[in-house]
């Protein structure tokens, strides 16, 4: 299917292109409101929120705007005014905010780009006029500001990594709530030009009636949001200015540790560090911006959540440092994740579990130093986006200590490595259709006869093509993408890679592909095609196959689960936007997922039905159901033959208040059952409040209790030949979960914040009922088969016989039951001292305890993660912006 797909996928694309260029033919086309900004002539407003300056006499009003919410195409209940002016450096904007309560307004104090509990306004400028990308700017009525990028053309899909460095300030009166901004034309991209000629939108957002107006307002029937932009016409005579930025930082921080141990070289107790470094920003021409960084500061500010992992994958961690944050929608296709950026600083995970350091104590790196890095990032007049990214990481060493022989030992476990990624795509058509290329390399320079030569690839080339043909102003959509991937390395390191779990090559019951322990390289495809109809007032659709060869291979600079997959998609949806009696909209889909590999082996099947109700009270219910049906696994034995699975069904139930109270909650549970017993509980709610207008407060407290009969333990020699000569043994593993992710922050100023964030988290996991499979593809397990799993304690052995003749069974210790209690949290002060330059003061605490045996966990737990021992880290960051003109 997939050599199919790679076949008809150029033809297909070749004819559909012709077609997503030519003009639309089923929207009607309506003259596009405008606005003129006028040049100021005299004394420039002073941005304090008071509309009190000459500037503004002189400038048009704009006042026509209309109801997306709650009622479509109403009239706003209260009347907005906008107006417009500029100078040679900046776009300035007056907004007045009538309120028929002033009292009303409702304006608690949040962070930077945390506006949606307060009344707010903000603008949207599409500056390319490419109708598809936007800059949008927004001050709440406590005088929060706000600022987003749109990449594509799509209302929700924000980046709210932009952050500008520009002026936003408000005021209170009688009528209701007034807006002064400075945006400066440095940090907007835009053509050069003698007059321009921008899109623009204006929202208005108030949380007390529900009432959300625009100048522009997008139906809800219909996908588009910088495409469906009035004009902003008048601005003449500014350039692209050569934007020119240093951001220098001076950071120290203090690590004091639990339990260092008596007589430990490496700890005892505390670390200290001080560092300095730069970044730098400046113009590349008008349209790109390249960054760079000496010395990078790349530590996260929060912790990373607390997991416990039994499968055979590697967990995902979402990015968290701002280098790799910014911009990275110009990194990233609509394709696989050739991208994955945590790779950069991190220590290999094979590294830390295979590589052995000699010594009583031991120290091993949390990351690797990253050297240097720089982005060059921008869309260029033709319409052609473009990003690259280079970064190179130092080696990084593993330390042990031996007592007795009072020596050193060092192993390398990550090696100096450069990473590189490139994206292109251009827009073309009257839809704004995209096409584009991605291309990422890894190099990591080792030693021939050097350990981390045997786990690691040395090089890794990945990349590949993608569209989104766009049709009927975007009502349908035929997407896809191409790839491939090549690694190169030893030939130790190619066979692990053969048999790791991504691929498992090593199945005995599989005969299109085999494990050469002399291959040096590894090749791999992908494909997807995707037709969907994207808008219409009642009926969407989605129509998608894609497929991964056993050859393809992302985990050098992308991520990915699996290869060898062949995926089958398909999605049907009624929805109704308009009001009725009882619901505002509501949404009831149908979905059905296949996947096969390349042995045409069905190794998954479910059918889901989803149902989304919006309440005219503006409360929302979520009801959802699927039934996974019975398939073939081939990877529940990790790297063994074909295991049946069992059919099962799963349901979830979940309600939510309005996101505008200022008390609100919201509630998930999930049941759910297997054929061969398993069970599923899940408890979920999330509680958000705001005490007074400068707090907020949320607590996410979760229980989770999950059986699984058929969870892997190990492959034991000893089976007999009907699984070719291995004992593939499960258990039953009954698990629960339970944590309280909770946020307090107290804001003085919407710059100067006192945030804490805390996560204690508890599990436990208990074995029992083992059993073998029975024979290749098999769903029911068989018993120990005469071998012997006897328990001690916590612990859970198998053995066959006394083979060493001291009158006591020979035992190989295959699971323990756990417990495992974490309490990781950060206490943040950010103060944005002076336009650009913050100052972190941090406190991030990560304790962590584990012991074996344990009883089921609850609530109760999670005050035992307070006691654990762990680290304490106290960080301090000051950086000054410095623009250069």
């Amino acid at each position: 299917m997939i050599r199919t797909l790679l076949v008809v996928l150029p033809a297909l694309l070749f004819a559909a292109s012709g077609w997503a260029q030519t003009p639309d033919s089923a929207r009607t086309t309506a003259p596009r409101k405008e606005i003129r900004a006028v040049r100021l002539q005299g004394r420039v407003p002073t941005v304090d929120g008071v509309l009190d300056d000459a500037a503004w006499a002189a400038a048009p009003v704009m006042s026509d705007f209309v109801q997306k919410q709650p009622n479509e195409g109403a009239a706003p209940t209260d009347r907005t005014e906008l107006r417009f002016v500029y100078d040679d450096h900046a776009l300035y904007v007056a907004a007045r905010m009538f309120s028929r309560d002033p009292a009303a307004i409702r304006a608690p104090v949040s962070r930077r780009d945390n506006g949606a509990a307060a009344e707010h306004v903000w603008i949207s400028l599409d500056t390319y006029l490419d109708r598809r990308t936007a800059y949008s700017f927004g001050v709440t009525a406590a005088g929060t500001r706000m600022d987003w990028y749109h990449a594509r053309d799509d209302e929700y899909d924000l980046d709210l990594s932009f952050d500008p460095v520009w002026q936003a300030e408000v005021s209170r009166d009688s009528l209701g709530w007034t807006a002064e901004m400075r945006i400066p034309f440095s940090q907007l991209r835009f053509n050069a030009r003698d007059e321009q000629t921008w899109g623009l939108n204006v929202d208005r957002w108030n949380p007390g009636t529900q009432e959300d107006v625009f100048w522009i307002a997008v139906p809800t029937q219909e996908t588009g949001w910088a495409s469906r932009f009035g004009t902003l016409t008048g601005i003449r005579g500014i350039r692209p200015a050569r934007r020119a930025e240093i951001l220098p930082y001076v950071a120290s921080s203090g690590t004091f540790t639990g339990a260092p141990g008596a007589g430990n070289p490496f700890d005892d107790g505390s670390t200290l560090e001080a560092r300095v470094g730069a970044d730098l920003k400046m113009g590349v021409g008008p349209n790109l911006t390249l960054e760079g960084t000496v010395n990078p500061d790349f530590g996260q500010v929060e912790l990373d959540p607390a997991q416990v992992n039994l499968s055979a994958y590697e967990a995902y961690f979402d990015e968290r440092r701002p280098f790799f944050i910014e911009g990275k929608q110009l990194l990233a296709g609509s394709g696989p994740e050739y991208f994955y950026s945590r790779r950069i600083g991190g220590i290999p995970d094979v590294a830390l579990s295979r590589l052995e350091v000699a010594g009583d104590f031991q120290q091993w790196p949390r990351n690797s130093a990253i050297l240097g890095a720089a982005k060059l990032t921008g869309r260029l007049s033709t319409g052609t986006s473009v990003g690259a990214l280079a970064a190179v990481t130092d080696d990084a060493y593993a330390r042990g200590f031996d007592v007795a022989g009072d020596g050193f030992d060092r192993v390398r476990v990550a090696p100096r490595t450069g990473y590189g990624v490139a994206r292109a795509q251009q827009e073309f058509g009257a839809s704004q259709s995209t096409a584009g290329v991605l291309l990422t390399a890894v190099h990591r320079d080792m030693e021939d006869d050097e350990p981390l030569a045997q786990l690691l690839n040395r090089d890794a080339l990945a990349g590949g093509g993608d569209w989104n043909l766009r049709f009927r102003g975007g009502e349908y959509s035929v997407s896809g993408y191409a790839g491939f991937s090549y690694v190169a390395g030893d030939s130790l390191a190619l066979l692990r890679n053969q048999r790791s779990s991504v691929r498992f090559f090593q199945r005995p019951d599989q005969d299109y592909v085999r494990v050469d322990p002399s291959r040096t390289s590894l090749g791999g495809y992908t494909a997807q095609l995707q037709v969907a109809r994207e808008s219409g007032r009642h009926w969407l659709w989605v129509a998608q196959a894609s497929g991964q060869s056993p050859g393809l291979e992302l985990n050098d600079a992308g991520f990915m689960g699996r290869a060898d997959e062949v995926f089958g998609y398909g999605n049907l949806r009624y929805r109704e936007t308009q009001p009725g009696k009882l619901f505002r909209r509501y949404d009831i889909g149908l979905t059905s997922e296949n996947t096969w590999n390349f042995g045409r082996t069905r190794t998954f099947s479910a059918l889901r039905t989803d149902m989304r109700f919006t309440w005219k009270s503006f409360w929302t219910t979520t009801l959802i159901a699927w039934k996974d049906m019975r398939a073939l696994s081939d990877s529940y034995t990790r790297g063994g033959p074909l295991a049946g699975t069992p059919a099962s069904w799963r349901a979830i139930a979940a309600v939510g208040m309005p996101e505008s109270w200022m008390t609100r909650a919201s509630g998930q549970v999930t049941v759910g059952r297997g054929e061969e017993g398993s069970k599923y509980l899940l408890f979920t709610t999330a509680l958000s409040a705001r005490p007074g207008p400068r707090w907020q407060l949320s607590v996410e407290p979760l229980w989770r209790r999950m059986t699984d009969p058929r969870q892997y333990v190990a492959s034991l020699p000893g089976g007999p030949d009907a699984t070719y000569g291995r004992r593939y043994t499960f258990a039953s593993v009954d698990q629960t979960i339970v944590s309280a992710a909770t946020r307090l922050n107290y804001l003085f100023t919407p710059d100067l914040s006192l945030e804490f964030y805390m996560e204690p988290f508890a599990a436990n996991g208990r074995y029992e009922s083992f059993g073998q499979l029975r024979a290749p593809g098999a769903l029911r397990l068989d018993g120990t088969g005469g071998r012997v799993v006897s328990e001690r304690g916590e612990h859970f052995f198998v053995g066959d016989a006394d083979e060493d003749g001291d009158g006591e069974l020979d035992r190989q210790q295959i699971a323990s039951d756990f417990t495992i209690r974490s309490f990781r949290s950060n206490a943040v002060m950010r103060w944005e001292w002076r336009p650009g330059s913050t100052f972190f003061l941090v406190w991030q605490q990560d304790r962590s305890a584990s012991e074996l045996g344990g009883n089921n966990v609850g609530f109760g737990a999670l005050g035992d993660t307070f006691g654990a021992r762990g680290d304490n880290v106290l960080a301090l960051k000051m950086s000054y912006w410095i623009p250069i003109r």
